[in-house]
């Protein structure tokens, strides 16, 4: 590794007079926004450096989906391949580190790694993602990835048919129990608590037959990584094969905001075409930038935000 912090000269001559250390684009984060970024760049010949801290949202997901020519990969092993075919580009340099700081240079960006050391790259990318608010219930750690679940749209096919249970208070838990109806017809509300359900909020429950309990939760009780009940505080325990929730999620890095990057409402960093941000330079792409977190979409975002990095290069050097 090396420290550099010198500004970077803006004209492709200076640039190759200098240290051959610069990097083009530095990729924070190694998922499938950050690998697959990191591919396309590589076949552009650019230098790039990737840092990723190794600790992936899906980690306890049993296999990604909706990805076609990969449903049902698990992850570890699709993070691996895809670790394995940048072995090929030999200007794409792999890094199992976190980026603690990052910081604006007159004209590029300087990272510093947790081990102390910095480095300078001309264009950032963040692929960082985001951290699901997992539900603090007894038990709850034994079955997460296996019959427990955040989205529907990732596990729902594997749980069909089957009697669920849906965690979650107010419109999130309303939304989410409603939606899954599609997989299965045997559904519990829990909402460990007030409910902050409005009363046509309850008939819309009603009109589809989805039972509401508010008791606490106690614990979750099963075996194997299967859900067999869920035991309250007060009242009647449930049969129930497998829960999903909707707790909320938060940024998994300061760094974008840190930066200066403009977020929506929903708490994505904002952006457009091509994963920019209204920060010049800054990309960021995968879930950190999208409500629709499928990881062929990350894969996706990570392409067109590569493309557009290597065509801003292009621009700034002929």
């Amino acid at each position: 590794m090396f420290i550099m912090t010198a500004k970077i000269p803006p004209n492709s001559r200076e640039r190759n007079a200098m240290d051959s250390s610069l990097f083009d684009v530095i990729i924070i984060g190694a998922g499938p926004a950050g690998l697959n970024g990191a591919l396309v760049l590589g076949r552009c010949r650019r230098r790039v450096l990737v840092c990723d801290a190794g600790h992936p949202r899906n980690a306890a997901s049993h296999g990604l989906h909706n990805y076609l020519t990969r449903d049902g990969t698990k992850p570890a092993e699709f993070l691996r391949l895809g670790r394995e075919e940048l072995k090929s580009y030999e200007t794409v340099k792999l890094m199992k580190i976190e980026v603690t700081d990052a910081r604006l240079l007159e004209h590029g960006f300087e990272v510093t790694l947790s081990n102390g050391e910095r480095a300078v790259g001309r264009k950032l990318l963040i692929a960082t993602g985001v951290v699901d608010e997992i539900p603090k219930l007894e038990g709850l750690d034994s079955f997460y990835g296996r019959s427990v679940f955040h989205c529907p749209y990732c596990d729902g096919w594997e749980m069909r048919d089957q009697p669920l249970a849906v965690y979650g208070k107010g419109e999130n838990g309303l939304g989410l129990a409603l939606e899954l109806i599609l997989w299965s017809p045997d559904l519990v509300l829990c909402t460990d608590g007030p409910s902050e359900l409005r009363a046509e909020d309850m008939a819309r429950l009603a009109q589809h037959n989805i039972p509401l309990r508010e008791e606490r939760i106690q614990r979750l009780e099963g075996n194997n990584g299967v859900l067999d009940r869920i035991v309250f505080a007060d009242g009647e325990a449930i049969k129930r094969r497998g829960m999903f929730f909707s707790t909320g999620q938060q940024q998994a890095s300061e760094l974008p905001k840190k930066l200066g990057c403009e977020f929506t409402d929903d708490g994505c960093v904002a952006t457009g075409a091509y994963e920019v941000t209204n920060v010049p330079g800054v990309y960021v792409a995968g879930d950190a930038s999208r409500l629709v977190q499928f990881v062929i979409v990350a894969a996706s975002e990570g392409a067109q935000a590569a493309v557009a990095i290597n065509k801003e290069l292009m621009k700034e050097d002929l």
